[in-house]
């Protein structure tokens, strides 16, 4: 079995077993609708062409981006005839979905049959970037990024720098964003050649990557040996900010975030207040998305001095981070201890949506959402509509993604009155979040009761598209998309 990092998602995920504990929205710029126009979402369909790569039965879409309505490229994994795991891209055009394809190049580097794409990142139609990770023929975990320029995805690469890095061979690209066509910026994880595992940054400046390197600042923090960049978010070239985990000389995980200023990476440092919140010794941001230049918004998960798992958001203003914050309205969802913020997108300076997951008092998983205006949040709420779906008593928001203020789309996953696990969407328009349903034709397909969203993104108000996977009649799991018109 693959190596990965189990961090601080050991406190919270362990509550929910499936790709929420990962998984990220992406979010672009729209306009807002006239008042009370919502979306509606369309069929959900198997990822086309994904019937004769997914012949061993393990398919998902992992990682969406949509540089405009009907236009979108996504990435994700299947297991090929030998019970290989493969990774894929596809794309949409004009609202159709082509044919996915196995990442270019990666039958070169995937030599031990285990990969996948973890991140999309779109700068404009047909041109985009993807990172993730393989397995070479040694066996190693190595980090990977690929390129898609006009519509054609080129060669997947390993990571720059990463073979110097990456001498304990378990590497992965967690996070891609790009700010312009060829200019982007990604992050993860690389274990050293004494087996502590840390972070690191990466660039792409007119279309080549650069050598990455271990985040600056984090040789001080990072005295524990075990930290990670979960989430990058590029307001405009060479200007970005990143965040992540790390293990302190106590042992203890904190939350960390870092700036790159006009192409340089700046030294990593506590989130601001964690400190006094994280008093149980496990934190971790989780998500960042940046409206502008020095100006994003940030979110996670920490634990209280009585070892309840307790959902946090912190705000950047003006290149100055603010104190985190236990997310508000929490303290009276969450009082079986187990929150958490899985994602957050702005869509502009102060205005921005995000969502995760709550534990309440009988003790079942909920899914919440929580509306940042003019810099303020306001009250987490349980997502409208979950109450009816989600009888099983397992719910989450895995992506949230907002393509103007107020107007956002965002997806997860729930469990129903048999226990089977359904996938659901919900979209807010003009600030108000509608009712969540199940995705339109899950039904139909998801007749093995195993469903979830992994990705969704927004390009337009009302007009998002997403991902995830579903289990059909034969056990095997199969990779599907939907869009909201």
């Amino acid at each position: 079995m693959r190596r990965r990092l189990a961090i601080v998602a050991a406190t919270v995920c362990s509550v929910l077993l499936f790709s929420i504990c990962t998984a990220a929205g992406t979010s672009a710029a729209g306009s807002a609708p006239p008042a009370g126009l919502m979306g509606i979402w369309g069929t959900a369909e198997v990822v086309p062409g994904t019937a004769a790569l997914n012949s061993g039965g393990a398919a998902a879409v992992t990682a969406m981006s949509c540089a405009s309505p009907g236009d979108c490229s996504a990435g994700g994994s299947y297991r090929d005839g030998s019970f290989h795991i493969q990774v894929f891209v596809v794309g949409q055009s004009n609202g159709t979905w082509g044919m996915a394809e196995e990442v270019p190049g990666t039958a070169a580097l995937n030599k031990g049959g285990s990969a996948q794409v973890t991140s999309v990142s779109c700068a404009s139609v047909g041109n985009c970037s993807a990172g993730g990770d393989y397995t070479d023929g040694s066996f190693r975990n190595q980090a990977f990024v690929v390129g898609q320029s006009n519509g054609t995805w080129g060669m997947a690469e390993e990571v720059p720098g990463t073979a110097a890095l990456n001498k304990g061979g378990s590497a992965q690209v967690t996070s891609v964003s790009c700010a312009s066509v060829g200019n982007c910026s990604a992050g993860g994880f690389y274990l050293n050649n004494s087996g502590h595992a840390q972070a690191f940054v990466v660039s792409e400046t007119g279309g080549t990557w650069g050598m990455a390197e271990e985040v600056p600042g984090t040789v001080a923090l990072n005295k524990g040996g075990t930290a990670q960049v979960a989430s990058v978010s590029c307001a405009s070239v060479g200007n970005c900010s990143a965040g992540g985990s790390y293990r302190d000389g106590s042992g203890h995980m904190q939350a960390f975030d870092v700036a790159e200023t006009n192409g340089t990476w700046g030294n990593a440092k506590e989130v601001p207040g964690i400190a006094a919140l994280n008093t149980g010794g496990a934190a971790q941001l989780t998500s960042v998305s940046c409206a502008s230049v020095g100006s994003c918004s940030a979110g996670g998960d920490y634990l209280d001095g009585s070892g309840h798992a307790q959902a946090f958001a912190v705000t950047e203003t003006n290149g100055t981070w603010g104190n985190a914050k236990r997310v508000p309205g929490t303290a009276a969802l969450n009082t079986g201890g187990a929150a958490q913020l899985t994602s957050v997108s702005c869509a502009s300076v102060g205005n921005c949506s995000a969502g995760g997951f709550y534990r309440d008092a009988f003790g079942n998983i909920e899914a919440f959402v929580v509306r940042q205006t003019n810099g303020t949040w306001g009250n987490a709420k349980e997502v409208p509509g979950t109450a009816a779906l989600n009888t099983g008593g397992d719910a989450a928001i895995a992506a949230v993604s907002c393509a103007s203020a107020g107007n956002c789309g965002a997806g997860g996953v729930y469990t129903d009155s048999s226990h089977h696990r359904q996938a659901f969407v919900v979209s807010e328009a003009n600030g108000t979040w509608g009712a969540a349903r199940e995705v339109p034709g899950t039904a139909a397909l998801n007749t093995g009761g195993n469903a979830e969203i992994i990705s969704v993104s927004c390009a337009a108000a009302g007009k998002c598209s997403a991902g995830g996977r579903y289990e059909d009649g034969a056990s095997h799991r199969q990779a599907f998309v939907v869009s909201e018109t």
